[in-house]
């Protein structure tokens, strides 16, 4: 039984990664939709002249743009490895003010069911289990102390070669949160039958344990 997987939480929570290593664990695809809405983001700010008063270019834009994944999850957009640029400060801070524009949430929405069809995938992001997988065989919600995900994204950045501080990482955490949670489309909310897992003090290894573990109860329950 292949299963579809699905991962949401906030910025910081370990989704991408945690996603990423069962993705391998499993021998299943892995999606990032988070990387998508990114690469959007990095076109728009490369293109548009003001992102926030050109939404009818913003969604254009976003029709008009080709975003594909190699096989070790690195993010082409028209053709361009993008992977590293798309982790960039500036990007963070627009990402959100693009992903709630409702017509580029409903085009990607749109190629990210096309992608998990199937099964044997396992797809992150804010409203994977809520609205763009709700019948996801597996729901899994990955959330921390804000002082945790903001270390986390410090020293990620930091390792990338990004001059930031952790107190503006921490102050764009926190606006993101609230942009994500209040959004009108596709908000960041726990799916009523999803597995929350508190990442605070739990080791990367530990948390792959648990999301196995539940992967192995649900192809029982499916047998």
């Amino acid at each position: 039984m292949k299963l579809t997987i699905a991962f949401d939480g906030p910025a910081g929570a370990g989704k991408s990664t945690v996603a990423r290593l069962v993705s391998k664990r499993l021998g299943y695809r892995y999606i990032d939709t988070g990387a998508m809405y990114r690469a959007i983001t990095l076109k728009a700010i490369n293109t548009l002249e003001n992102i926030e008063d050109d939404i009818d270019g913003l969604i254009d834009l976003t029709k008009e743009t080709l975003i594909s994944f190699d096989e070790d999850g690195r993010v082409y957009l028209d053709g361009n490895d993008v992977s590293d640029a798309i982790r960039s400060p500036e990007v963070g801070n627009w990402v959100s003010i693009v992903a709630r524009v409702r017509e580029v949430r409903e085009v990607l929405v749109g190629i990210q069911r096309e992608l998990a069809s199937g099964g044997g995938v396992v797809v992150d992001g804010r409203d994977i289990g809520t609205v763009v997988l709700p019948d996801a065989d597996l729901k899994i919600f990955l959330t921390a102390s804000l002082e945790e995900r903001a270390c986390r994204r410090f020293n990620e950045l930091c390792e990338k070669g990004f001059q930031v501080s952790k107190e503006a990482i921490k102050e764009e955490i926190e606006k993101r949160d609230k942009i994500d949670s209040q959004r009108e489309v596709g908000p960041l909310t726990v799916a009523t039958d999803a597995l929350v897992i508190d990442t605070t003090h739990l080791s990367i290894e530990d948390v792959v344990e648990r999301v196995i573990s539940a992967c192995k109860k649900s192809c029982s329950y499916g047998k």
